[in-house]
């Protein structure tokens, strides 16, 4: 007994040096894969890495959710994870990437089809799907053919593969259209039995965000208000299709007994019930898509597939362009500036892909600042978030326009609460038919957890000098508290609903009867008079351009600079993980594993990450008011 301490020392001595040993080979390895990558460079370069093969297709494999703007992300891990093939949780794809990457191939003599292989696109939403609809529309208008092909395809997916000249299904395939809607988790019954008390202060009859604490079930008012948006963007969803693939918009399977019956009739077969349904045009299995593919373009140099070119590979092989392009924007003098304001807002300085109140006033003070700036594109795509964020972003507008420099607001996927509230008193306001709008209402939640404090026998118990001192969550709130907080509330539902009044010519009552909350799609708010014309990025900057009085002109996008380490990092290391992807597995290869891809291979993660999303909204903000205008309702899946 007496070795026993000698034995455990001994053995946590040994793992130790096994820890220190493993760790001291992984820094190693990433040190000499760091190493032989920048003398790869060093060697290589004024040699182009990556070439488009001539006579080739270019495969738009997307891959993770299309965005307006990516989250920021560390060049070093990024570079780090590729190098170890390790997979983002949420890859991003750059919508403004995906639709010049088209415009590009549309002119390019050596792309000669375009294959939409999609399994990999995960959440991208009907306005972004429409813009990315229409650069393929107009892709086809070259006479260049369009092949959608997967083992599967989702909703989203398949806008995208309506597209298409030919549209391959593997025979063992899936793929149903379930439509849209909106299902929140509900925790009013939890929070009572673990005795937390909420306490919600609001302003609008329809401002549904506070529901999933106060209540088991969507209300009335919530469920009228949400079926008219979605029921909305779901019939223009119907008619971009049924127009591409030249049916009917009776052709959407909406009743579950008409689904069954096809089905049923189609040999309880998915692919099958596709086919038969004019979904698809061909079931193949990879092998003959590959096949047909080959006699298209030929075989690539290693004789295992069709000859091809991937999205990533495709932007690398023409980034000199884009940056000559960018040199040339350099030496011009009129700019409208383009700056976008895209995720929850926040107050203070934020990370992009997140909207700060402090952070994306800088960079409207920034084009106001810049003598070549001569108008401004504020490009929306937010549900929302702090009243006071917003406003912050507001006066930087106004002072803008003050400075002569008009502004154009361009909702996005969406431009509600907030994200109306920055975007009202642009000059004009363009938005998508399917963007999502309006909610125009404003709360404040707070929970309190003094009875569930006194279940364990703890109190809180003092004296101050005022009624409101020592208030915090670990006491009771009182009547004339919570009296306060709703005067608030009250007070910025006025300020909203007066902002809107002022910019869009209406009056108070005007704006109420459309406001409380209430949610509408972007071609709704037109009629509405929310907004001014339908319409995309594009026509935003050009609108921007004839209020400026611009002839010729050249876009600026202004956004957070990076640091020199970062931009001397990102330039190193892009270039070499484009080396470290030649020697990896060949990332456009037809086969993809369905298992990897089932929307039901992973319920328990799935409901998970829902539950850990639905909970941790409320515990980003940092509105110092406590006053929020955001949709919550605004996601349709």
């Amino acid at each position: 007994m007496n070795n026993n301490p000698g034995i455990i020392k001994r053995i946590f001595s040994s793992i130790w040096r096994v820890l220190t040993f493993t760790r001291s080979v992984v820094l190693n390895l990433v040190f000499f894969i760091l190493l032989f990558s920048f003398i790869g460079v060093i060697l290589s370069s004024g040699e182009e890495q990556v070439t488009v093969p001539e006579k080739t297709a270019l495969v738009l494999n997307l891959v993770g959710d299309v965005v307006e703007q990516k989250r920021e992300v560390d060049p070093m891990e990024a570079f780090l994870s590729e190098a170890m093939e390790q997979q983002d949780d949420k890859p991003e794809v750059l919508l403004t990437d995906i639709i010049d990457v088209i415009s590009k191939a549309k002119k390019d003599d050596r792309v000669e089809i375009l294959v939409l292989q999609l399994q990999g696109l995960n959440r991208a939403g009907l306005t972004k799907l429409q813009d990315i609809a229409a650069a393929l529309e107009d892709f086809k208008s070259s006479g260049k053919q369009i092949i959608a092909l997967g083992d599967q395809f989702s909703q989203d997916q398949y806008y995208l593969a309506s597209t298409a000249n030919d549209i391959w299904l593997n025979p063992q395939g899936f793929m149903l259209l379930d439509g849209y809607g909106r299902y929140n988790m509900y925790f009013k019954s939890a929070l009572e039995k673990l005795a937390i008390n909420q306490h919600i202060f609001r302003v609008g009859t329809f401002k549904s965000a506070v529901e999933p604490f106060i209540r088991d079930d969507m209300s009335d008012a919530a469920k009228k208000a949400n079926k008219l948006w979605l029921a909305d963007l779901w019939m223009q969803y119907k008619e971009d299709v049924a127009a591409r693939r030249g049916f009917g918009v009776d052709n959407f399977d909406e009743n579950i007994d008409n689904l069954v019956a096809k089905f049923s009739a189609a040999d309880s077969s998915f692919a099958q019930y596709a086919l038969k349904n004019n979904w698809v045009d061909q079931l193949k299995s990879r092998q003959e898509m590959r096949s047909e593919l080959i006699e298209l373009v030929g075989e690539n140099k290693k004789g295992d597939s069709y000859n091809h070119i991937g999205y990533k590979n495709y932007i690398a092989a023409t980034s000199s362009s884009i940056e000559e392009s960018a040199e040339l924007a350099e030496k011009s003098h009129d700019k409208v500036a383009i700056i976008v304001a895209k995720g929850t807002i926040l107050d203070g300085t934020q990370k992009p892909g997140t909207i700060g109140g402090d952070s994306t006033a800088k960079l409207l003070r920034k084009a106001r600042n810049n003598d070549d700036v001569k108008a401004v594109v504020l490009r929306v795509d937010s549900p929302g978030g702090s009243a006071y964020a917003s406003e912050i972003i507001r006066q930087e507008v106004e002072l803008l326009k003050k400075a002569g420099k008009p502004v154009v607001a361009s909702m996005g996927t969406y431009a509600a609460s907030g994200g109306y509230w920055i975007s009202a008193p642009a000059d004009k306001i363009y938005a998508a038919p399917s963007t999502i709008t309006g909610s125009i209402g404003i709360f404040g939640m707070m929970m309190t957890f003094e009875d569930t404090l006194s279940k364990m026998g703890i109190y809180t118990d003092g004296v101050g000098t005022t009624d409101i001192a020592g208030f915090s969550p670990t006491q009771a709130l009182t009547p004339g508290m919570a009296n306060l907080f709703q005067l608030s509330i009250n007070r910025g539902y006025q300020e909203f609903i007066q902002l809107v009044a002022t910019n869009r010519d209406m009056t108070l009552e005007e704006v109420d009867a459309i406001a409380q909350g209430r949610v509408w799609s972007g071609k709704k708010a037109k009629e509405l008079g929310l907004v001014d014309e339908l319409g995309n990025l594009t026509d935003a900057v050009v609108a921007a351009a004839t209020l400026a009085k611009l002839e010729q002109y050249d876009t600026l996008l202004i956004e957070k600079e990076q640091s020199s380490r970062n931009k001397i990092m990102q330039q190193l290391l892009g270039q070499s993980s484009t080396l470290v992807s030649l020697f990896s597995a060949n990332e456009e290869k037809i086969a993809i594993d369905l298992a990897t891809n089932s929307v039901n291979s992973k319920p328990l993660s799935q409901f998970i990450t829902m539950m850990k999303n639905e909970l941790g909204l409320m515990n980003q903000f940092n509105d110092p008011q406590g006053r929020y205008t955001l949709c919550v309702a605004c996601g349709a899946n």
